[in-house]
């Protein structure tokens, strides 16, 4: 018997033999939310990523559905409640992107304090703006890892090889870990105030919507950077275009936006920004890894073998 499953955004091509022939995958990439809840009562399971929401009704409709993989981390497009209810497990593949996301992270990093976007662009324009880009050093300076997970970890490790002192927030992970993991535990108010760079790496939920506001703004230091890769919405961009505007923060990179595209954002468009569109995960080894990790993950799940991502 063949488990046939849903691809709604495509997936990266699978090598293992063994693992395909227990499945038959349709590919409708790009199908439209209307379409889906058409057809989902066809398949035993679904594989997305972010652009596919998985609704009470997407659930509700899936009459043979078993099991919803999420290609990546992140999985605030799906309604965990509803996928209980109807007693459709939920996976993800949350380590497959890791590499991928720290580096960007650490890209975005350097290139916000050392202007090397704005030195770009100028050169492409013929212009040498050698005396106007001074830059600074992440030599000793402090890292605020906002969630220790697989990728704060990760960025705090590559961080640690430019000599900075990283400290880390994270509400569940033990202390104990994040020592282990060579950072220093810390409450967000001490993070807020010690940093001079903050990077965030948590998904977003309601805890943690608007976790940057006006109030955190204001407990950081003057001149502080922020990068988030994470997701639109843990950040408050008003806030954030506020303290910009203020000097409070001295800049910002950004990969992820409350709305995307981001389209006319004065926040993406600021000049103290250095901004890409949402490409943390998008290597071609990071959608290699995703892509077979998920595949088996939700094989696993139909199978009723263990797994080792469920999310709900």
């Amino acid at each position: 018997m063949q488990w046939k499953i849903l691809l709604t955004d495509g997936l990266a091509a699978i090598s293992d033999e063994a693992l395909l022939a227990k499945v038959d995958l349709v590919d409708k990439k790009g199908i439209s939310a209307e379409e889906l809840l058409e057809v989902i009562g066809d398949y035993d399971a679904i594989i997305v990523r972010g652009r596919t929401k998985v609704t009470e009704e997407v659930l509700a409709a899936g009459k043979k559905l078993k099991v919803v993989g999420r290609m990546g981390v992140g999985v605030d497009n799906i309604d965990l409640q509803a996928a209980k209810a109807h007693g459709v497990i939920v996976v993800n593949a949350p380590v497959a992107t890791t590499v991928s996301v720290a580096e960007l992270t650490m890209g975005l990093m350097l290139s916000l304090i050392r202007g090397i976007s704005k030195a770009d662009a100028g050169m492409k324009a013929g212009q040498w703006l050698k005396k106007e880009l001074v830059g600074t050093e992440l030599f000793q300076k402090t890292l605020g890892v906002i969630g220790c997970g697989h990728i704060g970890e990760a960025v705090g490790k590559r961080a640690m090889a430019f000599d900075m002192n990283v400290i880390a927030y994270d509400p569940i992970r033990p202390a104990e870990e994040i020592k282990a993991a060579g950072a220093t535990p810390v409450d967000l108010d001490t993070l807020l105030a010690q940093s001079d760079l903050i990077t965030l790496h948590i998904p977003h939920i309601p805890p943690t919507h608007y976790l940057l506001n006006a109030e955190a703004f204001a407990k950081m230091k003057p001149g502080v950077r922020i990068i988030c890769a994470a997701r639109g919405g843990v950040i408050e961009e008003t806030a954030l275009l506020d303290a910009l505007e203020s000097g409070k923060v001295a800049g910002a990179a950004l990969d992820v936006y409350e709305t995307e595209p981001a389209g006319d954002s004065p926040l993406a468009k600021h000049p103290l920004v250095v901004g890409t569109p949402h490409v943390g995960a998008q290597t071609k080894e990071a959608q290699l890894r995703a892509g077979h990790d998920i595949l088996s993950e939700v094989v696993a799940g139909l199978d009723e073998d263990p797994l080792r991502w469920r999310v709900a």
